[in-house]
């Protein structure tokens, strides 16, 4: 019998919308809801950039790449298709919650907010749009979980069902999975799958938690070797105060105040560790278009080595590497910013950060014993073939090393 991860998926999709807007906002023109969604407001049409698109400017990273030709999975309560900025760009996928469907339908809310992140289509008076919005989506349907005035409600699926959603969307041709999903035990199947993911050069995104303040239990599938582990900052550069802290957070991204896309119509904010994950999810959609050749691992080492310092005194395990910095992932070579480019509009300052000097510095030193290591086992395996030459043709001729004198 499988073990239930109701209350670990739970924490992942439902907890992650800490507030849930009674009255989303509707972008004009925008069709009503299907009957699963919560009732919309009056029509208001999204004239304000959200925060999270002034400072990666989307339509500056359109140029260079968009995510076309790349298909994101994401796993988590299903994707609104009918969503105007998702029209067109949600592939049929899978129901792991309701046998017969195809994912393409998501009461909760929240797999389309994570979608649009990624690939909502720009509109004619909608500020909002996605960061890769000529990815595909590919939804694999999980949970209907959500928190309604501070209770948790909805179905999940069992562990070995959420392992099994990770192979399918392997299985079915993704480039890139989004877990916007917290499981707070180390499962043998997912463990497994994720593997089975990697083998298959294939990026994973998770969130990292929003569970700072119950003491960071350890998030999975963030805290997996080969997943990239998201935590939250908001509009100002710091760190949310729900995300998650610890070894398994790689860097961060919006996750306070985030516009999205609601289903059926219309768009509502939210914040958590799971509406960061799509930023970076989008970032890897746009690298695996523009750098082709690269596989899944240096995807994920690109997106870590380019994203900028964490502001103030505000590193370590709450932020990872930094704030993630799309711009800079796409066009930045490994000798840094290409000529030309101007730096994108950043929360963060330009110091150095001391814990990834400290990293690099122990990289360098592990290279250069690695290298001394390689250095003495060459030397050692050529003496060894000589004298395997030498001290036969030695005896051959009666030679014998000199004695003492």
């Amino acid at each position: 019998m499988s073990r239930s991860i109701t209350r670990p998926v739970l924490a992942g999709l439902a907890a992650s919308l800490l507030t849930v807007p009674a009255l989303p906002t509707v972008a004009a023109g925008f069709r009503a809801a299907p009957a699963c969604a919560t009732a919309l407001a009056p029509v208001r049409p999204v004239t304000a950039t959200p925060w999270p698109q002034q400072r990666y400017d989307p339509a500056r990273l359109a140029p260079l790449a968009t995510g076309v030709g790349v298909t994101v999975a994401v796993v988590d309560s299903g994707v609104d298709r009918a969503h105007p900025q998702l029209a067109g760009r949600v592939l049929a996928g899978a129901d792991l919650l309701d046998p017969g469907g195809d994912g393409r339908r998501d009461c909760a809310g929240h797999g389309t907010g994570v979608a649009s992140i990624i690939a909502a289509a720009p509109r004619p008076g909608v500020a909002f749009r996605g960061l890769a919005p000529g990815a595909r989506i590919l939804p694999v349907r999980v949970s209907e979980q959500q928190v309604v005035q501070g209770r948790e409600s909805g179905r999940t699926v069992s562990a070995d069902e959420f392992a099994r959603a990770i192979r399918w969307a392997v299985d079915h041709d993704a480039d890139v999975v989004n877990l916007s999903v917290v499981l707070y035990a180390d499962d043998p199947e997912v463990r497994a799958a994720v593997r089975y993911a990697v083998d298959r050069n294939v990026v994973l995104v998770a969130a990292a938690g929003n569970l700072h303040d119950s003491g960071d239990p350890r998030p999975f599938p963030a805290g997996y070797d080969g997943v990239l582990g998201v935590g939250a900052i908001g509009a100002d550069g710091g760190r949310a105060t729900f995300s998650q802290t610890g070894p398994h957070v790689d860097l961060v991204a919006p996750g306070s105040e985030v516009l999205t896309a609601a289903p059926g119509a219309g768009h509502h904010r939210v914040e958590g560790t799971s509406y960061a994950a799509p930023f970076v999810a989008a970032t890897a959609a746009l690298l695996r278009e523009y750098r082709p050749e690269l596989t899944a691992a240096q995807v994920a080492e690109r997106i870590i080595a380019t994203a900028d310092p964490a502001p103030g005194a505000g590193h370590g395990g709450g932020y990872g590497a930094g704030v993630l910095n799309p711009y800079r992932a796409v066009t930045e070579t490994s000798g840094g910013r290409p000529a030309g480019a101007l730096p994108v509009a950043a929360l963060a300052d330009d110091r150095a950060d001391p814990a990834r000097l400290a990293r690099q510095t122990r990289r360098a030193a592990a290279r250069d014993r690695a290298l001394l290591v390689g250095a003495v086992v060459g030397m050692t395996a050529l003496t060894v073939a000589l004298l395997a030459v030498v001290v036969p043709r030695g005896a051959r001729r009666r030679w014998r090393p000199a004695g003492p004198a």
